[in-house]
């Protein structure tokens, strides 16, 4: 769990510094998105066991914000491999190879 809170906030982070211009804190609209993430995030069901958003079975976010992550992510991705490798081939990687038990 600790690895996706990590990952969320630097990929909003990359997000609000190039999408709204920022440097050293988020702008409103982007805290009160990382916000709400990190709320779904502490309230999830598959606690550590949690795979990456776009593997879950269950889907805890309200439509809108849904598609308010899916931007940063789409954003934030690509962009992650040169400013955090390791978190981006982390991720990656879980992406890939998690399976959901059953």
């Amino acid at each position: 769990m600790k690895h996706e809170i990590k990952t969320l906030k630097i990929m909003v982070g990359i997000y609000c510094r190039g999408n709204h211009v920022t440097t050293g804190t988020l702008c409103p609209e982007c805290a009160a998105l990382l916000d709400y993430a990190l709320r779904r995030l502490d309230r999830c069901p598959f606690g550590d066991k949690k795979p990456v958003c776009s593997r879950c079975a269950v889907h805890c976010y309200k439509p809108e914000m849904r598609r308010r992550v899916i931007d940063v992510m789409r954003y934030a991705g690509p962009r992650m491999a040169w400013r955090h490798p390791l978190t981006a081939l982390s991720h990656l990687i879980k992406k890939i190879f998690y399976r959901p038990a059953g």
